[in-house]
């Protein structure tokens, strides 16, 4: 069967013990939580899931449960964030024997930015030794790759099969849309634009919010989809703020304190992230108030 990634995909975050090992039986609470509401996939590993601070076998680890809870209902996509072409693979391939769906691989992330050739042959050989769909995952600001090789990367490379556009913001993400590549899906995780990245014809998310208030996105997916855009306007405004209140280099340990105020597990947080002050902690219960979402600590 035929890769289908669409719509709703919520990026997890990957719960942790107070000694820093991964719990899974929390993950597993999660996975499950976001396959009970109906989403049409998930991602563990990414940016949201600390994946840059994971070693193999923990990303190995959180991608098993995944698959297993998953159990074929939607596609599993994991993220690699490394360093070289050959970290890359190695990750992939240990990832890819776990089952998942597709890889999302960002370019490298440390100082240097790879010219556009150099970018094209990089994504062909992750996908041709690893065998799996890919995601190109195109966040980092000071590697960001231009619209026009995202579109090349799609059209010249069979088994990369769409993009997470996030940096660049609106723009790179109206100018990959305008450009149309045919060979892959573009996917919207410009948080604070949701609602008009569909309608410049994203076909689909993967971003913080879905995985904070998945509910209100998966309802202003579907109002988009059916054309009541008034629905789907009135449910941006109510995210706006839970992005906003989220949004910061101690992101994903904000998201740990919204998901816990919900009463869900995110575990804790990966040293060095800075630990949710009282301040952020008041921000993000006024936000999902505000959003009227269920709270219960």
């Amino acid at each position: 069967m035929a890769l289908d990634l669409h719509g709703i995909i919520p990026p997890l975050v990957s719960p942790f013990t107070a000694d820093e090992e991964p719990d899974l039986e929390a993950l597993r609470s999660e996975v499950r939580y976001h396959l009970d509401l109906g989403v049409h996939g998930l991602c563990v590993t990414g940016s949201t899931g600390d994946g840059q601070m994971l070693s193999i076998e923990d990303s190995v680890a959180i991608a098993e449960v995944a698959v297993q809870e998953s159990a074929g209902r939607v596609p599993v996509v994991a993220g690699i964030i490394r360093d070289s072409t050959k970290d890359v693979i190695r990750y992939g391939k240990a990832i890819a024997a776990t089952g998942v769906d597709a890889l999302q691989v960002t370019p490298v992330h440390y100082l240097f930015q790879p010219d556009e050739d150099t970018t094209v042959e990089y994504y062909r050989r992750i996908a041709d030794e690893t065998g799996v769909p890919i995601v190109i995952y195109n966040v980092i600001p000071y590697a960001l790759i231009p619209a026009t090789t995202v579109a090349r990367v799609l059209n010249e490379i069979p088994n990369v099969v769409g993009v997470k556009q996030s940096g660049g913001n609106i723009h790179q993400l109206a100018d990959l849309l305008h450009i149309a590549p045919k060979g892959g899906k573009v996917f919207t995780a410009v948080d604070d634009l949701l609602y008009p990245s569909y309608l410049l014809g994203a076909q689909g998310a993967i971003s913080a919010t879905l995985t904070v208030v998945p509910e209100l996105c998966l309802r202003q997916w579907d109002a988009v989809q059916r054309g009541d855009l008034a629905t789907a306007l009135d449910l941006h405004n109510k995210q706006l703020p839970v992005w906003r209140a989220i949004d910061g280099p101690n992101m994903t340990v904000r998201i740990k304190a919204a998901l816990a105020m919900q009463g869900r597990n995110g575990g804790c947080g990966l040293s060095p992230l800075t630990p949710v002050s009282d301040a952020e902690r008041a921000t993000l219960r006024a936000a999902l108030e505000a959003a009227d979402v269920k709270l219960i600590a």
